[in-house]
């Protein structure tokens, strides 16, 4: 039988939206010993927030000490608890990216929840409070501040059905609320965000004539020309340092691109199905002038509406943006607070930026993006995002 492990976690924030911090221990079930720890300060957050976050962190912690495990999880957050236990539903978009990272360490069917009282939570409790004192003193934890005495001995795990049944009771009387991510320019620091560095692929033999070319044409090559774009933008990113992560679209000329960087980085590409181009149908491997001498009345529609797509089945900017979207919420869930180099084209990097500033479909018309330029957009836990960078082409100077 594979080995079960405890993980106890807690979050704390000193004014709900205020100075933030989480803490995590796993612990041996039968002899109470505490395996490993984990704590941060996060700057100003939720409660809710930190309580994720310092879920997602022990079972990280135990993901490294054991990745075949039995995972028994005890926090005396409610919310938490009936949200991943599937429950209760995960509404509040600060929630969704953290419970898909906490999702993410371990197999659904590894891992069970249980509430206990913050009584009971009480070696969690403490590191999230010492994670919070050393922010501020301007200091991250570290391991050595979190040997101060329990105010009890250790004890081994209890089990639910140990569990007094008010303790149960209140419990379910008294559900958690999610906060609202606080307005204006006075939004709270949450942490890293996770950021997603957009370039899009180097020329084709399509790209100098201006050509429609999408996910449903010839899939052609990069050129020499894109080739060499492709190697200045991987000395550039190289330089800069601060890729963890290559994803890109599955079609040719997006593979060679990340290709190209992920050599020069030492990384692995993942492919991803959702980045791929629009979808051009009878369009494919024309110039807009070739379209509105073929195609007038189906070229003005499209350009008049995101619902609309061009000729012979292709595939409209709404189409696009829906899968887009789901792409986005993917990586966000698998790089928590990591910078990712996501290699892919004109449609989803000018939609993922239009998404970003809430921006109308028709500002798709008004963004140029140059072969094998670069932009960036950070993505914050209370569900904000910020534009960094937009059609970046110094590389290629």
């Amino acid at each position: 039988m594979p080995r079960t492990l405890i993980v106890e976690a807690d979050g704390g924030s000193r004014g709900n939206p205020g100075p933030a911090g989480y803490g995590a221990v796993v612990l041996d079930p039968e002899t109470g010993e505490a395996l490993a720890e984990a704590a941060e300060f996060l700057g100003t957050a939720t409660n809710n927030v930190a309580e994720y976050k310092g879920l997602v962190a022990g079972l990280r912690a135990a993901r490294a000490l054991a990745p075949e495990a039995r995972i028994h999880v005890r926090m005396d957050s409610k919310l938490v608890v009936e949200q991943m236990s599937g429950r209760w539903q995960i509404k509040h978009p600060d929630m969704k990216p953290l419970a898909a990272a906490a999702r993410a360490v371990f197999p659904p069917e590894q891992v069970t929840y249980e509430w206990i009282p913050r009584a009971q939570n009480k070696h969690a409790d403490r590191l999230a409070n010492e994670a919070m004192d050393a922010g501020k003193n301007g200091k991250q934890w570290e391991p050595r501040d979190s040997r101060a005495a329990l105010d009890t001995a250790a004890a081994p795990a209890r089990s639910a059905a140990a569990r007094p049944a008010d303790e149960a009771a209140e419990a379910a009387e008294a559900p958690e609320v999610a906060e609202a991510p606080a307005p204006g320019w006075g939004a709270p620091d949450l942490g890293v965000p996770a950021t997603l560095v957009l370039l899009r692929h180097g020329e084709t033999a399509l790209t100098p004539q201006k050509r429609f070319s999408g996910s449903g044409g010839t899939d052609p090559e990069l050129s020499p020309a894109g080739r060499r774009q492709a190697e200045a933008a991987a000395v550039s990113l190289a330089a800069r340092g601060t890729i963890q992560a290559v994803v890109s679209s599955p079609l040719r000329r997006c593979r060679e691109t990340a290709e190209a960087v992920a050599a020069r980085l030492g990384l692995e590409v993942r492919l991803e199905e959702g980045l791929r181009e629009t979808d051009f149908g009878a369009w494919e491997g024309l110039t807009f002038a070739e379209v509105r001498e073929r195609f007038p009345d189906d070229l003005d529609a499209w350009l008049a509406s995101a619902a609309v797509a061009p000729t012979g089945g292709g595939e409209s900017f709404e189409a696009v943006a829906r899968r887009v979207a789901v792409a986005r919420d993917k990586l966000l869930a698998r790089y928590t607070g990591r910078t990712v180099l996501v290699v892919t084209h004109v449609t989803p990097i000018k939609t993922l930026v239009r998404l970003a500033l809430g921006a109308p479909p028709e500002s798709l018309f008004r963004m140029e993006l140059s072969a094998a330029s670069l932009s960036a957009v950070a993505y914050y836990a209370d569900g904000n995002a910020s534009l960094r960078l937009l059609n970046d082409t110094s590389h290629l100077r």
